[in-house]
């Protein structure tokens, strides 16, 4: 994904998206909260939703460091044949 600044906008329907902020392409996150959601929720579906993002975000970055550690451990494991 290209370097450009994110924004997290509440569509107020109950859906909330992350796009870019720069263009008009499709939203690269979105949630959609349930009216029982929203009542629940108190009118703080924005934070729940950012909280929410910021966790995949956070893991994402976890498994692609954990896939390159992966990698990188397959490459300096020698190979025997016997």
């Amino acid at each position: 994904m290209s370097a450009s600044l994110l924004e997290i906008v509440d569509l107020g329907d109950g859906e909330i998206v992350l796009q870019r902020a720069d263009d008009d392409s499709e939203p690269l996150v979105t949630i959609q909260f349930s009216e029982e959601s929203r009542v629940y929720m108190m009118d703080n579906s924005l934070e729940v939703a950012k909280v929410m993002i910021q966790a995949g975000i956070q893991a994402a970055a976890e498994m692609a460091e954990q896939g390159e550690m992966e990698i990188e451990s397959s490459v300096e494991a020698p190979r025997v044949l016997h």
